[in-house]
């Protein structure tokens, strides 16, 4: 089957099985390995992306099923600098083995995005659908934490001062 889907703001058009799943789509066809494979079943959340701007689980999701869509991966959170996101996992910490860390950056910004001030619980309620067998959410949460008190215009400029 043919399918165009818009991964990151490009426009792919393929040829692929119907029962291919979403991640092996992103990982296999396109060479977006910044998503994982973890189970398969969808109980780890490392495969998190967006479809359509919603986060999805893509080991549940047919490759089919964004025919037509928009499908956002972790690769497509940094647009020229770090997202704060991104920056909030470095500073505080918010990663060991980065096996989880992709599918909880995108739940993360996401969240953000819905929410820009979100409290330790809507935090942890957001990412309550991922599992993280390293860190013990503490510095994933406070990370998360950082993101929202420090915004994308906020890090550029924290940047250029500290390079002057």
């Amino acid at each position: 089957m043919r399918i165009t889907v818009t991964v990151n703001g490009t426009e792919y058009t393929r040829d692929v099985e119907p029962r291919l799943l979403l991640i092996h789509f992103l990982r296999d066809e396109l060479g977006l390995t910044g998503s994982h494979w973890g189970c398969d079943t969808s109980n780890c959340g490392a495969c998190t992306v967006w479809l359509d701007r919603k986060p999805i689980k893509s080991c549940t999701a047919l490759a089919v099923m964004a025919d037509g869509r928009s499908v956002n991966t972790v690769e497509g959170l940094e647009q020229g600098e770090l997202d704060p996101v991104q920056q909030g996992f470095m500073e505080c910490h918010g990663l060991q083995c980065g096996f989880c860390t992709p599918g909880m950056m995108m739940t993360a910004r996401w969240l953000l995005d819905n929410d820009p001030d979100p409290s330790e619980q809507d935090i942890r309620t957001a990412i309550s659908g991922q599992i993280c067998r390293c860190t013990g959410y503490e510095n994933i949460v406070r990370s998360i934490r950082w993101a929202a008190e420090h915004p994308a215009s906020e890090i550029a400029t924290e940047i250029e001062v500290s390079a002057s």
